[in-house]
């Protein structure tokens, strides 16, 4: 008993074309090219002729998908890194400007009282005065801006109006001014800790 030899391809199509030319001339010729016709069905599409994809070549390589997966989850990754950087940034800005604000809080009389020195020439030439400014740089560093001048236009985001008095305004002043700070606002970025406390006059 012959044993049966591989399909392959190549050999499907030459030795079909030699079993054809042999003709019928014995049974094993017969069988041969049955043989030679299953391997071409095999390997070529019987309506046009063309090779048959073999299974290397459909769909995608294992090691491939598996490199595209792991891609995936390392931008995943990084995806998450990036929004847990973000939140920790504003967490830290956030407890560093409640830390600075309470701080603050806890100044604002002493503030206050340099702000009256001030109003009332104590401090010129006097001991206090490179204190004050001392305390002022060191107020800048940390991001606290003080605010609130005698002719701002009144706002009620930034000034608390104690008093209103009647008072002469420059020509053509149309709004509510400041004419008196009576103590002065302070704020941290556009955090406002205390709005100006102010006495204001309505124009005529």
């Amino acid at each position: 008993m012959t044993p049966e030899t591989p399909c392959e391809p190549g050999a499907a199509a030459g030795q079909s074309d030699a079993a054809h030319g042999a003709g019928n001339a014995s049974d094993a010729g017969n069988a041969s090219g049955a043989g030679d016709t299953a391997c071409e069905a095999e390997f070529f599409d019987p309506a046009t002729g063309a090779p048959k994809a073999t299974d290397g070549t459909e769909g995608e390589h294992p090691d491939t998908l598996l490199a595209a997966e792991r891609l995936e989850d390392l931008r995943r990754l990084q995806a998450e890194y990036v929004n847990y950087k973000k939140r920790v940034d504003r967490d830290r800005s956030l407890a560093r400007e409640a830390g600075i604000t309470h701080v603050l809080e806890s100044m604002l009389p002493v503030l206050d009282d340099i702000h009256l020195a001030r109003e009332h020439g104590d401090l010129e030439g006097g001991p206090f005065a490179a204190i004050s400014e001392k305390l002022e740089t060191i107020l800048a560093k940390l991001g606290i801006e003080r605010f609130g001048s005698v002719g701002d236009e009144f706002d009620p985001n930034f000034h608390e109006a104690l008093m209103n008095i009647a008072a002469d305004l420059p020509e053509g002043t149309t709004a509510t001014t400041v004419v008196t700070v009576l103590q002065p606002g302070f704020r941290i970025g556009e955090r406002v800790v205390r709005a100006a406390r102010v006495a204001v006059a309505n124009p005529q």
